[in-house]
């Protein structure tokens, strides 16, 4: 299917993680200006070797608030044309409610949801102005359903939606629409790092009896950003196999 995304300016957090690759490949593919994103030299250096010079390329730490504003301002002065944004980027650090240390609660809210305010502080006005955008989320499952262990990532996933909800309502009448991807469990290094019974523990919760793929999620952020789906907005599109149907 062709979505006619040819030429158009995408910026994607997180380009180098696991959905990241995949968005990275699929955009890519599709004839896109991309302007790739991660948290270290290193990874937007081996992005730059599988993508090339026509490109760009910023590290951006997002645990360092000053970090994320000083470039986030840059990528808004020579990037004005940006038509596609895909915040990606996620972290997790788990622990019972009642064991999570501070600093675990504050990085992961930091980087999963904090980290979406100021990267769209600084890139809707031009969208803004442009009079077009299409703005895309990936929270998660465990946003909507919660998950032991997991307070702080729910939390912070639960935010983005809400967050994209609200900002959708206000930017509606601007030509710009703004989604969310809520995945379930998809391949990743993390799911191929769990043992027998993890992942028959998962399965049992998955009606259609195994995990999804990065494809799965990046397919539909090649949807979300096409004209095809030009009458959505302020939704939250799952990708979890059944696991939870709303």
């Amino acid at each position: 299917m062709k979505y006619d995304l040819e030429n158009k300016k995408v910026m994607i957090t997180g380009a180098s993680g696991g959905i990241g690759k995949e968005l990275s490949k699929k955009f890519f593919e599709s004839g896109c200006n991309i302007i790739f994103t991660s948290s270290s030299l290193e990874k937007t250096e081996n992005l730059k070797k599988l993508y090339g010079d026509n490109h760009y390329y910023y590290t951006l730490n997002l645990l360092d608030k000053n970090s994320i504003i000083s470039n986030i301002k840059s990528i808004s002065e020579d990037h004005k044309d940006i038509a596609i944004l895909i915040n990606n980027a996620g972290l997790t650090d788990d622990n019972l409610f009642l064991r999570m240390k501070e600093e675990q609660w504050e990085n992961v809210i930091n980087v999963n949801l904090n980290s979406n305010f100021y990267i769209l502080k600084a890139l809707l006005p031009n969208m803004i102005k442009n009079k077009k955008g299409n703005i895309i989320g990936i929270t998660s499952v465990i946003g909507l359903t919660g998950n032991p262990g997991q307070a702080n990532y729910a939390a912070s996933k639960s935010g983005i939606i809400a967050m994209y909800k609200s900002l959708a309502l206000e930017v509606a009448q601007r030509n710009i629409r703004i989604n969310t991807i809520a995945p379930g469990f998809i391949i990743s290094p993390m799911t191929n790092s769990l043992n027998e019974a993890q992942v028959d523990a998962i399965m049992e919760k998955i009606p259609m009896k195994k995990l999804g793929k990065p494809e799965d999620v990046a397919n539909m952020a090649l949807f979300l950003s096409s004209d095809l789906s030009s009458y959505i907005t302020g939704q939250t599109l799952h990708i979890n196999g059944g696991m939870l149907m709303l």
